[in-house]
């Protein structure tokens, strides 16, 4: 399924330093005792409530309107050109947060009328800032650039250090929704390093938000995690509830595109609660998105067309088009899984012409597959092909992993059934690899020690905090109280000792949880390496180059199809923690027959599962079995000619389930295989350490043992294998 996962917020900056008090940035109760011990109605007096007004506006609405009402009135009564067009500044900047966007450009162009009369250059510098944030939320980004490179040009002469880094957020923030990524990149990495220059956390906190949306269109999900993190602990020290719901959204978004949908929903709705609270529409409207992609993966489809149609709704009512060609390609998303071609086309169609009239590459890319898989549905291919390979040719040129991905696997079902087998064969390897490049074992354990970390160092501040406060509370307490009171006082300590202690030992726990998870993926992903060894992949792929060269048509395409659908079980099961045994045993056959297929001496093999097995009903870790199959194969059988054997059984003993795999080979004391014992060691360690954790984590016994069947005056070797299992119940 590939919906849009698009638009996540970025936060644009308007010029946030616009008074000479406020430049230099004094605490707000500075300034509150400030105007309270100046009594003349004068222009200091304006700019005092004037700086009072903006830096309560992200904050409380409620005491901005009130300083900016009082800003107002005085600059009137005083004809004070510059506290006239720095309230209709600020009045076009609490326009633009609530989406009216026509008011917020009237506020704006009369505030330039105003710092034009009176050349004030940092004032216009100001509003070109604000003409070019408000053309980004209209999607004229070539507007957006022009105002933005005006507002530089008068900064550079200023030498207004703050307000370029603005400048360099706000063009980055273009250049990322034109799909211009290292160019987004570039500019916000000098924005950061400006930002730290001047110890400037909230530019910072700015900058980090606006990265991780990059790193996370690119794919980048750790990257992507991280700058989100810091820029939300940021946001919550300073009470920012709009910027806390904007990162919360962008987080969800995230565990999203990692098929983590209770937490990314957990996020988008906690974020829904802020935006609700701020009364922002743009912000909400996302945010409704959102929720409605999560129900779109969990097919649960009238449930996410609800929300889609909120948000397409919201969109046009603010004239968002980029949302609202994305609400349009989400519902011909759902369209075309309930087998409606036609509907879904024309939303496809809808969505396609409104991103190239706004130039959104990205939206266009995924709206151009959308188009070519109706037309699959129909089984027109050639129709198909055309949009295939334009969709596909943007999602490359963007770097967007999720579209290349699903480009590949549509161009195989279009090659396939027009027989075009070695273009098939190239569009499944591309398939193959761009969907192991998105969920591959670095990601996963760099995501695990992110989470961690973020996790640990927030236990530690939270920590450092109640440390701080309960010293100053014993300090002031112990000065305070008598002789006699002082066992009291010592009783207090030791509670609050030992709280912190178990506090300590609950942590240290979760801390060993986490390590034992990590462990467990990391030796799940040892072993599949052991099962799809590059040397089988290689072999295979020879023979099937063989079958191609020596135009053995129908005999290539059934063995593509066999060795796809083992590669496909393989890396299912492979992200399961348990799997049927069914499913298992459908990867085993599949897997012996392509080895007897490749094999220069045909060997008989057998899958015998005891009548009390029900293969439905048991679960079991995958990657068990699979590796000591391929043990007997490529070393049992060395030198061995004819009457080559394996046979596989599944039985159920007294509450085990049990696995044996015997094979006729040279047996394991043989001194021919002896340079193979590292390999054989090596799955049997890996399966010995797996079965170790399995057997913890689910109660349930499991072990191996290998033996020589000379022992039972047979020849070759034996393999017993006790599987820690489920069992569902009938």
């Amino acid at each position: 399924m590939n919906i849009l996962r698009l638009p996540i917020t970025k936060f644009l900056f308007f010029v946030m330093f616009t008074g000479i008090a406020f430049s230099q940035n004094p605490k707000i109760d500075s300034l509150k005792t400030i105007l309270k011990n100046h009594k003349t109605n004068d222009t200091t007096k304006v700019l005092l409530l004037f700086d009072l007004a903006f830096s309560h506006f992200q904050k409380d609405l409620a005491l901005t309107k009130s300083y900016l009402a009082e800003t107002e009135s005085l600059s009137n009564t005083l004809n004070y050109t510059k506290g006239k067009a720095k309230t209709l500044y600020l009045r076009g900047i609490l326009e633009n947060r609530k989406s009216n966007f026509a008011k917020s450009l009237h506020f704006f162009n009369k505030a330039l009328e105003h710092y034009k009369s009176i050349q004030n250059q940092r004032g216009i510098a100001n509003i070109y800032t604000a003409f070019g944030i408000t053309n980004y939320d209209l999607s004229q980004y070539d507007e957006a650039l022009t105002n933005y490179k005006k507002a530089a040009e008068i900064y550079k002469v200023l030498d207004n250090k703050r307000e370029l880094i603005t400048c360099l957020i706000n063009v980055a923030n273009v250049y990322s929704e034109l799909g211009h990524y290292d160019d987004a990149i570039s500019n916000y990495q000098k924005a950061l390093t400006q930002s730290r220059a001047m110890d400037d956390e909230d530019g910072v906190s700015f900058v980090n938000i606006n990265l991780g949306v990059v790193y996370k269109m690119q794919g980048n999900y750790p990257l992507a995690i991280k700058s989100f993190n810091e820029s939300l602990a940021y946001r919550k020290k300073n009470g920012d509830t709009l910027g806390i719901a904007s990162v919360l959204n962008n987080l969800g978004e995230v565990y999203k595109s990692l098929k983590k949908y209770d937490k990314a929903l957990e996020h988008h709705k906690e974020s829904l609660g802020y935006a609700l609270q701020k009364k922002n529409k743009s912000l909400v409207a996302t945010i409704n998105n959102s929720i409605g992609n999560i129900y779109l993966h969990k097919k649960e489809y009238q449930k996410a067309l609800r929300y889609y149609r909120i948000t397409l709704k919201t969109s046009q009512e603010i004239n968002n088009l980029k949302l609202a060609s994305i609400c349009l390609r989400n519902i011909g998303e759902i369209n075309s899984l309930c087998n409606k071609p036609l509907i879904a086309r024309k939303s496809f169609i809808e969505a396609k012409d409104i991103s190239q009239k706004i130039n959104s590459k990205s939206v266009l890319s995924v709206s151009l597959l959308g188009i070519a898989k109706t037309f699959l549905q129909e089984k027109q291919y050639q129709k198909a092909l055309s949009y295939l390979n334009e969709g596909k040719r943007i999602a490359e040129e963007l770097g967007l992993l999720e579209e290349q991905k699903k480009a590949a696997e549509l161009l195989y079902i279009v090659y396939k059934n027009t027989e075009e087998h070695e273009k098939a064969l190239e569009s499944h390897e591309k398939f193959k690899l761009l969907n192991d490049s998105i969920f591959n074992k670095e990601n996963i354990e760099k995501i695990t020690a992110l989470e961690y970390e973020y996790k640990y160092k927030q236990v530690l501040d939270s920590a450092s905090i109640r440390e701080l406060k309960l010293t100053k509370t014993v300090l002031t307490t112990s000065q305070n109280l008598k002789k006699s009171q002082q066992s009291y006082l010592l009783a207090i300590i030791g509670v609050l000792l030992i709280s912190i202690v178990l506090g300590t030992v609950i942590f240290y726990q979760k801390f060993r949880n986490i390590k034992t998870r990590t462990k467990s993926i990391i030796l799940e992903q040892k072993l599949l390496r052991t099962q799809m060894t590059p040397h089988f992949i290689f072999n295979a792929l020879s023979v099937l180059q063989g079958m191609i060269l020596n135009k053995e048509n129908k005999k290539s395409v059934s063995y593509l199809t066999k060795f796809s659908k083992l590669l496909r079980i393989t890396l299912e099961n492979s992200r399961d923690k348990m799997v049927l045994l069914e499913q298992e045993l459908i990867g085993i056959r599949k897997y012996l027959e392509l080895q007897n297929l490749e094999a220069d001496l045909a060997y008989q093999y057998t899958i015998l599962v005891d009548d009390t097995v029900d293969t439905s009903l048991f679960q079991i870790p995958p990657m068990l079995i699979q590796p000591f199959i391929e043990n007997s194969i490529e070393h049992g059988f060395e030198n061995k000619k004819g009457n080559r054997k394996i046979d596989i059984k599944i039985k159920f003993v007294n509450n085990s389930l049990i696995c044996t795999i015997a094979d006729n080979g040279v047996g394991v004391n043989a001194k021919k295989i002896a340079k193979s014992s590292v390999k054989k060691s090596l799955a049997t360690t890996i399966t010995t350490e797996r079965l170790e954790l399995l057997s913890k984590h689910f109660k349930s016994s499991g072990n191996i043992k290998i033996e020589d069947r000379a022992t039972y005056n047979q020849q070759g070797t034996i393999v017993t294998l006790t599987i820690p299992h489920k069992k569902d119940v009938v």
